[in-house]
């Protein structure tokens, strides 16, 4: 078991992937007040450190934890090198809340660092932004090593694509955490989902591919303890077809700013009519009804169990869920690398 400090902690992501992995949470820091409403409701945080602004921590505030945390965990803002965003980077006031980081790691000298960030920060200013990451890092007495993992990879139907970057103290025990295997398989072997046909006339359209909710896991499901559970075809945002996103089996990456956009799905409900000997599904026999992920479900989305959800639904309102669940990393996928760190201490 190792002590870790969430930073920029959002709704818990880090926190509840680490506990489930058996590590213990000495504090947080979370500046958005409707996001630290649903932490605290979610987790038991008395008696723990806490900051709501990071950068008023003083770096006499950090040393006083020296000794106490062994990781450092922290989504830092992406909004800065996302390529939904402008990219502006460091030009941008969230892109150097990565030197808060750097500044809380000086200062107390965890083992370890685990980061998460999107996936164009590789790429940001033809890749300038991460070396100048890489190279703080270093100077502070940091290894690092990288990995881009996929959440559709992790059990949920979700294609959100991030960077996560281990930070190892230089002099200290090193095993490298990545590359994450399965059957001595690099990475994860994409999830086998049943393709049931294509509700398309020509039954080729991407956008019309129906599967068996079963494969998808209980994730998109309104009503999971139904027997015969409804099948889902998975649209884009808009309930049109999107090139961009190139969508097949899952539901497109879910945003934190949204604008009301909230990822739409298709219920498909089988008539009790007509039999279908083409292997493709006909439009005539289901019956089709459209509506928006529910709150809920986009916390499934990030692997958070019902019972927290319950807990922070009892503190926020609808908007401030799905805006929380778009900002936070999907549990399952730290989870893999906190079970990992516990594997090689």
């Amino acid at each position: 078991m190792m002590k870790f400090l969430d930073l920029f902690a959002g709704i818990g992501g880090f926190r509840h992937a680490f506990e489930k992995a058996g590590h213990e949470c000495v504090g947080y820091a979370e500046i958005d007040k409707f996001a630290r409403k649903s932490y605290e409701a979610m987790y038991n945080t008395e008696g723990e450190w806490t900051a709501h602004d990071i950068t008023k921590v003083t770096d006499e505030e950090w040393s006083a934890l020296r000794g106490a945390v062994d990781v450092i965990c922290g989504g830092f803002p992406c909004q800065a090198f996302s390529v939904a965003g402008a990219r502006r980077g460091f030009d941008d006031t969230r892109g150097t809340l990565f030197f808060e980081i750097a500044r809380a790691t000086k200062q107390i000298q965890p083992r370890y660092l685990v980061l998460e960030n999107v996936k164009g920060l590789l790429s940001h200013e033809q890749g300038q932004t991460y070396a100048t990451i890489i190279s703080a890092l270093d100077e502070l007495g940091y290894d690092t090593e990288r990995q881009t993992l996929n959440s559709k990879d992790f059990g949920v139907p979700q294609n959100r694509e991030r960077v996560f970057i281990i930070g190892h103290l230089r002099g200290a025990s090193r095993r490298e955490i990545f590359p994450l295997t399965r059957n001595g398989r690099e990475v994860y072997t994409k999830s086998e989902i049943k393709k049931l046909g294509n509700i398309r006339k020509n039954g080729k359209s991407q956008s019309g591919d129906v599967f068996d909710a079963s494969g998808l896991c209980p994730t998109l499901c309104a009503t999971t303890t139904q027997k015969d559970a409804p099948k889902i075809a998975i649209f884009d945002d808009q309930g049109r077809t999107n090139k961009k996103h190139k969508l097949k089996d899952i539901c497109p990456t879910l945003r934190a700013e949204m604008h009301g956009n909230v990822p739409k799905i298709v219920n498909i409900f089988q008539r009790p009519r007509g039999n279908n000997e083409s292997g493709h599904i006909s439009m005539h026999n289901y019956d089709l009804r459209m509506r928006k992920l529910t709150p809920r479900e986009c916390w499934r989305l990030q692997s958070f169990p019902d019972e927290l959800f319950e807990k922070a639904s009892k503190v926020n309102s609808d908007s401030q869920l799905y805006k929380q669940a778009g900002n936070s990393v999907t549990v399952n996928v730290v989870y893999e690398i906190a079970k990992k760190l516990k594997e090689v201490n």
